[in-house]
């Protein structure tokens, strides 16, 4: 089988996705490796699946590839599951502001703060969630959703971390563990996370397509 194209322009997902697939046996590349240039969908779902398998179809049907994309993000339950979809953009209400990536994370890591400074350590609870979806050009092969549980610690204490992107610097594992996202070695991320979760679910269904 050729190998699965992960429909993300972000170079984080990619290495880290290509990282977690390395341990199941399947190949995959970036949208990057097969050169020339791709339109990014607007992601118009109200939830992760529809938005995975929005960004699955469309650039299957670019590529005339197998495409594996995803979607995901942050639900904090005391903000009812928000940021939720709109995760990459929550501090601007969902909208592209041209910002940096790294621009971007600074002010959704900051709004989420802000929106949770009444909310008591023990009320904290949040998840990552990770939906993949696997397509071809003519239709949606298989939905995985994968989650990482955790809490979102007090000002003070987060953000730290020197590794992962996005909220990781904020997001506590459950305890006893005290380690933030961010400190987790990348073996052990890729492990725990929400990304590993749903990829642990999808060779499976690959297996049974073949």
């Amino acid at each position: 089988m050729d190998p699965i194209v992960i429909a993300t322009g972000n170079p984080h997902k990619v290495d880290e996705m290509r990282a977690i697939f390395a341990h199941k046996g399947i190949a995959v590349i970036g949208l990057k490796d097969l050169g020339g240039s791709f339109h990014e969908p607007s992601e118009t779902g109200t939830t992760f699946e529809e938005n995975a398998s929005i960004k699955a179809l469309s650039y299957a049907q670019q590529t005339g590839r197998m495409c594996l994309a995803d979607d995901s993000g942050l639900e904090v339950d005391a903000l009812d599951g928000a940021p939720g979809v709109i995760s990459s953009h929550y501090s601007s209400g969902g909208r592209e502001m041209g910002l940096t990536r790294e621009q971007r994370d600074l002010a959704n890591n900051t709004k989420l703060l802000k929106a949770l400074e009444s909310v008591p350590e023990g009320n904290r609870t949040a998840r990552f969630v990770c939906v993949m979806c696997l397509a071809i050009p003519t239709n949606v092969l298989a939905l995985c959703r994968g989650t990482f549980e955790g809490r979102i610690g007090l000002p003070g204490d987060v953000p730290r971390g020197a590794h992962g992107f996005g909220y990781d610097p904020l997001f506590l594992l459950p305890l006893p563990d005290t380690r933030s996202s961010a400190e987790l070695p990348t073996e052990e991320k890729n492990r725990l996370s929400h990304r590993a979760a749903a990829v642990a679910l999808m060779p499976q269904e690959i297996a049974a397509l073949l």
